[in-house]
């Protein structure tokens, strides 16, 4: 079963252009499907039948996993299942009366404007302050994901005509920076990348990294978290401040201040506007708790 799981994963990374962190977490959910039907002496895969997969499932809500982690070991084995009968592997589909749980749309953990703005202060005027403060900057302006940011490159930035590009793995897409942003990595281009890459070569390459590291290599996705994790922790250490959380302070704040959903859709890079409009319950929500402080009849 290993090998029609590998060639399965091929086939998205082929076909679908599968993003290799859903494809890590695929391969997660196949394992562990194999072997639980290895465990009920289930070694052929014409031999799944649709009660190993509902008691697979029923077994995945017994061990107290998130109904979003469900959901997503359903759509894994399904696809596969459905992979499995096109290329005519198997005759039937065990998958195929299988329904997915239906997730509840948890309301995104946002900073406050004032938050935002202590937190973008927070970098100092050494090398590597100059260089956190440009991506903090990029992050709050772009609402870009954290990987998005660390794969960026040196021809990816548009300082004239202030835009960057950004490229998800399925489809590019330009976003505007507001001039602090901008600034920020005018400083951080011109005085500070120059010096952290040594090599003028490499500096000048646009395929290069945009944001490196003290040794003037690409910065990793682990470093880039602690540093967001360090600034977060400054300002308020009970909240648990991640890159996905100025991402959704960007699109809350967008919203907020009067942006349209299809605009704010299209620089997240949503591929659905039913994942955009998550935001505007965040506003709501907001609205209701400044009623319920404010009003004398609240």
């Amino acid at each position: 079963m290993e090998k029609l799981i590998d060639h399965y994963l091929e086939y998205l990374v082929l076909t679908k252009n599968t993003s290799p962190n859903t494809l890590s977490s695929y391969k997660r959910d196949l394992v562990r499907l194999t072997n639980y039907l290895q465990i009920h002496e289930v070694t052929v895969i014409n031999e799944v039948r649709y009660s190993h997969l509902q008691n697979f499932v029923n077994d995945l809500s017994k061990r107290n996993l998130s109904d979003s982690t469900i959901t997503r070991s359903i759509a894994a084995f399904r696809g596969y299942f459905k992979y499995l009968e096109l290329n005519r592997i198997i005759s039937l589909n065990p998958s195929n009366n299988i329904r997915p749980i239906k997730v509840k749309q948890k309301v995104p953990v946002v900073m406050t404007l004032e938050e935002v703005e202590r937190f973008l202060d927070l970098p100092n005027d050494t090398n590597k302050g100059v260089r956190d403060k440009a991506m903090l900057e990029i992050l709050y302006a772009t609402g870009i994901r954290a990987t998005e940011l660390i794969r960026l490159k040196l021809s990816d930035v548009n300082i004239p005509l202030a835009f960057i590009q950004c490229d998800d793995g399925k489809k590019q897409r330009i976003i505007p920076i507001g001039k602090i942003c901008k600034l920020s990595l005018m400083n951080y281009i011109e005085d500070v990348r120059c010096v952290l890459i040594k090599d003028d070569v490499t500096f000048n390459d646009p395929d290069t990294p945009l944001f490196v590291n003290s040794r003037g290599t690409k910065l990793s996705r682990q470093g880039f978290w602690k540093i967001i994790k360090g600034y977060g922790d400054a300002i308020n250490p009970e909240k648990d401040i991640s890159p996905h959380v100025l991402r959704h302070s960007f699109a809350c704040h967008l919203i907020q201040n009067g942006a349209d959903l299809r605009s704010v859709q299209e620089m997240m890079g949503h591929e659905s506007i039913i994942s955009t409009q998550i935001y505007t319950k965040i506003s709501e929500h907001k609205l209701k708790e400044v009623y319920l402080k404010a009003h004398p009849r609240a």
